[in-house]
């Protein structure tokens, strides 16, 4: 077994012992049994909890009974409850059946269930928590999740759309301002609570979203916690508004904050689940909670060891994609990354930057003790620097290696990322590769030493798309700019198809399109890639896309 290989498992189990240590510490004191959940699923009959629950020990000090109690996801502990939902003979391996109430304020599709004993004055834990892993047996919507004809995406400007149209987009990403959502003029019952929802901004992205799929574009929602003042319990108690923060974790750890974010996602889930009549049908079929969450000015919730922060997202996450998943059963739901893979942001190390790489390990591993997800990563591979569109050279900076503990993974190094997903402890419950997603990516056309650089944009982005085009585990490449951001121009990063009027100020205005448009346009039909990205060869430095790229995808048609 490879060094790497075995150094993950370690962690695996680490964070295991972990969260089973949370809730076993103060058994182990008293008490010599220990019992764990096999599964937590949904019954055939979709109305039913079955819970498999099994335990092994010395039994003295107990009643000689296991019991099963409920947790919301803001209830970390039993306490003095005595109110558990099952309970069987100690030493016993059993499946007990619950009521699971869905669409009720008793609803228990949410929640996780915990073994513990009973001392005759107290209820103590003596195992780990677990939720239901198989949400999706209850969603309204079984429609095959619908994959489109090529990878090729872009995150469009919308006032350009007909340019995107021509341009053969089939994928695009589309921001959801969390908290903007709750107003008035649409009312929501939600497990017997009414929220209230703003009507305009809720039919503005109606608009857009089957405005997309009209044109068969697969919609890619990415939820960010934007700071409310008038709804504080959105963002994670105890988090101050900071000046460094874009924006913030996710609240489940109350119960108005859990309950009212609980809502929202299941709100946004039936609403662009392809079968609501009042969104024209609208329907987003990715779904990736948070960005770049590896760095905390993304998601922000103050100073914190990589298992809490993570401990942390996760719960947030798994309500999240319990939302979606209950409702449209095939939906696929991401966590975001950005490319600092084995070293943290700029390799600082202050609790508020993590490794990519150590968040899919502690994620995976709390998600295997606490019931498995079939989650998926979302990526950004950017050039390093950013500020040059090369990144063939990028190996040079030793920043970007072949390890699995490669500082950076990018383009360069891609399949670090797929390799390391190929893991079999990295696999879903059902043996499956984990979905990735290239969900923000670009290259500059201006460089800050060399002045105009868009042949070798352009040639960056043939080169890239051919990466991921060979690539069989990565879904879907979602360019990021349409247009350049003045903005963006300004700190050397003129990463759109078209270049824009710098006279504006931050407002965005097309001027002309550059030699990556027509590259963009020709990338992903076969009577014409290899024509329109000819010209990049001599610009990398090869003879043959092949040579560089394996299993090249259009290697039958090379000269």
């Amino acid at each position: 077994m490879k060094k790497w290989m075995k150094t993950a498992l370690v962690l695996v189990a680490a964070v295991c012992l972990s969260v089973v240590a949370a809730f076993t510490a103060l058994a182990a004191q008293t008490f010599q049994i220990t019992a764990s959940i096999g599964s937590c699923l949904i019954g055939s009959g979709q109305n039913t909890v079955d819970i498999s629950l099994s335990s092994n020990g010395d039994t003295t000090g107990t009643d000689g009974k296991i019991y099963l109690f409920e947790l919301r996801p803001y209830e970390s502990e039993i306490g003095s409850r005595t109110d558990y939902v099952s309970c069987v003979g100690a030493g016993e391996t059993r499946t007990v059946s619950i009521p699971l109430n869905k669409g009720t304020a008793q609803d228990r599709l949410y929640s996780r269930f915990v073994p513990a004993v009973f001392d005759g004055t107290a209820f103590t834990a003596v195992g780990a928590a677990h939720y239901i892993t198989n949400p999706e047996v209850v969603a309204s919507n079984q429609d095959a999740f619908k994959t489109p004809l090529t990878k090729k995406g872009l995150n469009i400007q919308l006032n350009m759309l007909n340019d995107a149209f021509t341009l053969g987009v089939k994928h695009v990403a589309v921001n959801i301002a969390f908290s903007q959502f709750l107003g008035s003029g649409i009312d929501y019952e939600y497990d017997g609570k009414t929220y209230h929802f703003n009507k305009s901004v809720v039919e503005n992205y109606d608009k857009v979203i089957s405005t997309y799929i009209g044109k068969d574009i697969s919609v890619t929602a990415i939820v960010l916690n934007d700071w409310n003042d008038a709804h504080p319990e959105l963002v994670h108690a105890g988090t101050a508004k900071s000046s460094s923060a874009n924006y913030y974790m996710f609240n489940t750890k109350t119960q108005e904050g859990f309950e009212t974010t609980r809502a929202i996602f299941a709100f946004l889930a039936d609403r662009y689940s392809g079968k609501n009549h009042n969104s024209n049908y609208a329907k987003i079929s990715n779904w990736i909670l948070g960005n770049e969450i590896n760095n905390q000015i993304w998601n922000y919730m103050g100073p914190a060891d990589l298992n809490a922060y993570v401990s942390t997202y996760q719960q947030a996450f798994r309500t999240f994609y319990t939302a979606i998943k209950s409702t449209s059963a095939n939906d696929r739901v991401y966590f975001s990354l950005d490319f600092w893979w084995g070293a943290p942001y700029e390799n600082l190390n202050d609790q508020v930057h993590y490794t990519g790489k150590g968040i899919v390990d502690t994620f995976n591993a709390l998600a295997v003790t606490e019931g498995q997800m079939d989650w998926g990563i979302a990526y950004h591979p950017y050039p390093y620097p950013m500020t040059e569109p090369e990144f063939w050279d990028d190996p040079a900076t030793g920043l970007v290696t072949e390890s699995a503990d490669s500082p950076i993974v990018n383009f360069a190094n891609l399949h670090v990322l797929t390799d390391y997903l190929n893991q079999d402890s990295m696999k879903t419950a059902s043996g499956e590769v984990r979905h990735v997603i290239l969900t923000e990516e670009g290259f500059t056309a201006q460089s800050l030493t060399r002045g105009d650089v868009s042949d070798i944009q352009a040639a960056a982005f043939a080169y890239s798309y051919y990466i991921v085009d060979s690539n069989p585990y990565i879904d879907a490449y979602i360019l990021s700019r349409q247009v350049d951001a003045p903005s963006e121009v300004r700190a050397g990063l003129s990463f759109g198809l078209w270049s824009c009027d710098m006279n504006q100020g931050n407002e965005i205005v097309a001027v002309k399109d550059r030699k990556l448009w027509r590259v963009f346009h020709d990338i992903d039909q076969k009577r014409y890639t290899l024509e329109t990205s000819n010209f990049a060869k001599s610009i990398i430095g090869i003879n043959k896309w092949s040579d560089v790229i394996p299993n090249f995808r259009w290697k039958s048609l090379e000269q």
